[in-house]
């Protein structure tokens, strides 16, 4: 059977979902989920995604998530290889890790946002251990599950830097200070009462959640083979437009005094590279791979260790000159 097209453009919203191959586990002990959200947070600012929030089991992940720009399929393509790849290094195994290829459902915006994320956090529950326990074991279970963003949006524990909670909690009635446990009550009222209505809805078509018009279109933009939908339909903010990186190049050397040709030399101990390389793939768009060569690295694994040296960085002058420059470029 032909492979079914993804819808992919700027502002959509997804509900991913990837399985292990024949069902297996793909998270086997507390190692695996930590390797997993570290590649995940290393992913989403490089490249431009919202994480909204996640649940990972055993056998299987969801996310749910906005594209600033229209890649998905790097972002998804970047995290499961690289994730698969530690995987089977660390168990001595060899193959495919997930099955087939990852899910992506097109989400309307609002209503139907806030009750899939009930859905997706209450995942952990649904497992044939937990869901047929009493309902103080069920509740107990759901807030200290470590390996979603539930307990966060609950108020449980600190928020994750790369995740956005404001849009899915500013969905819930209540003041600002009370959007937490608004939140939480609303999805722990479904630990009681399952939402048989909600089940139905993301069963009935595997392209889209939402209304039945949401849910025409997409399948109508399916059968002509189109590349994108409406954006206005589904975003929940305006996508960006990517930067040149020669713009980039000449902003980072501007601020740094150097010629653009100096970019490329070998440089010890300095923030040049890690500043460049974050906008490269933040502003610019650029996968990692590519983003390399304006750097003069030689593999897109070499930008990876220049973003994670960024993220550590604790001189102030590159700070502010980072700050400076993520103003420059609206990210």
């Amino acid at each position: 059977m032909a492979r079914r097209p993804r819808i992919i453009f700027a502002g959509a919203i997804y509900h991913i979902t990837f399985r292990g191959n024949e069902r297996k586990d793909i998270f086997r002990d507390t190692s695996d989920y930590k390797r997993f959200l570290v590649s995940l947070a290393e992913r989403v600012p490089a490249y431009q995604v919202s994480l909204y929030l996640y649940a990972l089991m055993r056998n299987h992940a969801h996310l749910l998530l906005e594209t600033r720009l229209p890649n998905v399929s790097k972002f998804l393509g970047s995290l499961l290889t690289s994730y698969a790849a530690y995987f089977n290094r660390r168990h001595r195994r060899a193959g495919h890790l997930t099955q087939s290829r990852y899910h992506s459902a097109l989400v309307a915006g609002d209503t139907y946002l806030l009750r899939l994320s009930r859905y997706i956090h209450l995942n952990p529950i649904f497992v044939k251990d937990i869901k047929s326990s009493p309902l103080s074991i069920r509740l107990a279970y759901l807030r200290d599950y470590r390996w979603s963003s539930y307990r966060a949006y609950a108020g449980l524990t600190k928020p994750e830097e790369h995740v956005d909670y404001g849009p899915v909690l500013k969905m819930t009635a209540g003041h600002a200070g009370d959007r937490h446990l608004k939140y939480r009550e609303y999805v722990e009222a479904g630990v009681a009462e399952t939402d048989e209505e909600f089940h139905a809805l993301i069963s009935r078509s595997p392209l889209g959640i939402g209304s039945e018009d949401f849910v025409k279109e997409v399948r109508e933009e399916y059968r002509q083979g189109a590349s994108r939908i409406k954006a206005e339909d589904v975003a929940l903010r305006k996508p960006i437009r990517s930067v040149l990186p020669e713009a980039i190049v000449e902003a980072v050397c501007r601020e740094y005094n150097i010629p653009p040709a100096e970019l490329q030399k070998r440089r010890n101990n300095d923030w040049i590279k890690p500043v460049a390389a974050a906008l490269l793939t933040q502003a610019g768009g650029l996968t990692q791979r590519d983003a390399a060569i304006h750097l003069g690295l030689t593999t897109g694994a070499a930008v990876c260790q220049q973003l994670r040296r960024l993220r550590r960085c604790n001189s102030d002058e590159n700070l502010i000159i980072w700050a400076r420059l993520k103003q420059e470029f609206n990210i």
